[in-house]
């Protein structure tokens, strides 16, 4: 054996690419100040259901490309991460028609019963799938109280290189995280833009200069299923909870 090199332990090796990890990214106050701008952010969404027509499908269909999900024939299992509902208020009989998908809690009611934790919630606030711990148990569908998230029933021919997708798994709306970690908006928010509607909004829920939280605290906004207490990052105005 070569006693020149020096033996290279499990703990050596982890302490020399912690201090990798901490040159490359400008020592420890350049970490701190990375996870510190993580912490203060929440992607979130605001919706104005005003501005959202019932034959109105840009979101849905815009999603559909951007995640290359294919239609089957079979709209009960078809993939769809977003999906148009329409909400009848009891009491004045007022409709609104609204975008559902994934709602993006704080307290993820899909997190706190995956087996596996594939199902995860970022430190920016979005609630994701990874497909590799995925086994398809469906526990988070059964859990999730908006229907947001879906099981692939078929094999997945040409799966988009940003959306891993798999038989057998579950996903949901990642809110186009691939876009966001590029500094890009939702690619719904984007077509619903370029459509002229303008109902959705989108940014960071807690940076207070940020035109989402302005809107939150300058007018009313609904959660759906706020007794449940889950606290989406999804807010629409115009309905009433």
């Amino acid at each position: 054996m070569n006693t020149l090199l020096p033996s290279l332990s499990r703990r050596n090796f982890l302490r020399g690419a912690a201090c990798s990890l901490l040159f490359a990214h400008g020592g420890v106050s350049g970490i701190g100040q990375a996870l510190a701008n993580i912490a203060q952010t929440r992607w979130g969404l605001v919706v104005d259901t005003r501005l959202c027509s019932a034959e109105c499908a840009v979101c849905v269909n815009a999603c559909a490309r951007e995640h290359a999900l294919q239609s089957y024939g079979r709209p009960s299992t078809d993939a769809q991460w977003i999906r148009k509902v329409r909400l009848t208020d009891k009491s004045t009989g007022l409709i609104n028609h609204l975008p559902v998908m994934c709602q993006h809690c704080a307290d993820a009611q899909c997190v706190r019963v995956c087996p596996t934790r594939a199902s995860h919630r970022r430190a920016d606030g979005l609630v994701l799938v990874n497909h590799h711990l995925c086994i398809g148990c469906r526990y988070c569908m059964m859990a999730c109280p908006y229907k947001a998230r879906g099981f692939v029933h078929e094999k997945v021919e040409k799966p988009a290189a940003h959306s891993p997708r798999g038989m057998g798994t579950v996903e949901g709306c990642t809110l186009c995280s691939h876009r966001i970690d590029a500094g890009r908006k939702p690619a719904c928010v984007e077509a619903c833009a370029k459509a002229g509607r303008g109902a959705m909004l989108f940014g960071n829920l807690n940076d207070p200069v940020d035109p989402i939280a302005k809107r939150v605290v300058a007018f009313d906004t609904t959660a759906l299923r706020p007794e449940l207490l889950t606290d989406p990052g999804v807010r629409y105005q115009g309905v009433n909870p």
